[in-house]
């Protein structure tokens, strides 16, 4: 089998000389393209809460600590001048916190080389660091997996967010600030 520059290398040597279907045969045989077994799951807020404490708010590739996603968005709702946050994640929009710290689900073993949606396969992450590290493994982009931390260390302030707005309840009108209380109480974080 050719590596994947010099299988590129044939099949562009053989559309030169005008031979689709050599060019065809080396991309099957050298480099084919390997559809996923299984789509992306679309976690509800229930099921990243969850997740997000089983891994301890901590990232996994990190080490880090990460913020429960209602904080953040109580901070966006209360302080929206200083830490904004935009819907559809326009970076000019949202405050950087919310890219380094809003804790996202990742696929170790991506789905596009045969990971599963199956809990061994899934770990708590940054969005920065989801996004950094898309489709790669964790060995070809030198990542390592940290353990979970200890949730009676760090609960991402998941406590202090169900506290503050139950004590605040004009911060139910916010959607984003609703859903995510909503969701606690779903898991039983009173």
């Amino acid at each position: 089998m050719l590596s994947s520059v010099n299988a590129i290398k044939q099949t562009c040597t053989a559309l030169t000389v005008g031979d689709i279907e050599q060019a065809k045969y080396i991309i099957r045989t050298n480099y084919p393209h390997v559809k996923p077994l299984k789509k992306r799951k679309a976690f509800t807020k229930k099921e990243q809460i969850a997740l997000f404490m089983r891994d301890d708010f901590i990232d996994r590739y990190s080490g880090e600590r990460l913020i429960f996603p209602g904080v953040l968005c109580v901070l966006s709702a209360t302080l929206p001048d200083v830490f904004p946050c935009h819907a559809n994640w326009k970076t000019d929009e949202t405050h950087q916190a919310c890219w380094d710290l809003f804790p996202s689900i990742d696929h170790i073993i991506p789905l596009a080389f045969v990971g599963t949606n199956d809990d061994d396969n899934l770990v708590c992450t940054s969005m920065k660091r989801n996004m950094a590290k898309s489709t790669s493994t964790l060995k070809e982009i030198g990542w390592t997996l940290h353990p979970p931390g200890k949730l009676e260390d760090w609960d991402g302030l998941s406590g202090w967010f169900m506290e503050y707005v139950a004590a605040n309840p004009a911060l139910l009108l916010n959607n984003d600030v609703n859903n995510w209380y909503r969701a606690c109480q779903d898991c039983n974080l009173t």
